[in-house]
């Protein structure tokens, strides 16, 4: 049995998904960085210094964004396909962990 189709992108500008990408590449390098998962700490200090790069580009993305005259975020589109592309699974390494209480 084939795995289940994912919904589709909502339209975007180019813009707008160099926006999402970029995002979503630094929410998996902070994932990574987060000190309340486990990991060893030269995992961390490469996803740190990737983090320098991808900080850059995510500020490029939004100044291009600027630049072109999309001053607005459209929050319902970008949240449509930042769950499309797993972004909920992907942002939650961010956050601390539920507490187990053992």
């Amino acid at each position: 049995m084939p795995p289940p189709e994912l919904p589709p992108l909502p339209a975007l500008t180019r813009a707008e998904g160099e926006l999402i990408d970029r995002y979503l590449d630094a929410v998996d390098l902070l994932g990574r960085i987060n000190p309340a998962r486990p990991g060893d700490t030269y995992r961390g200090l490469r996803a740190a210094q990737a983090l320098i790069r991808t900080a850059a580009e995510l500020r490029d993305a939004l100044a291009l964004m600027h630049q072109r005259g999309e001053t607005e975020l459209h929050a319902p589109t970008l949240e449509r396909a930042l769950r499309v592309l797993d972004g909920e699974r992907r942002t939650a390494r961010v956050t601390l962990p539920t507490r187990s209480d053992s």
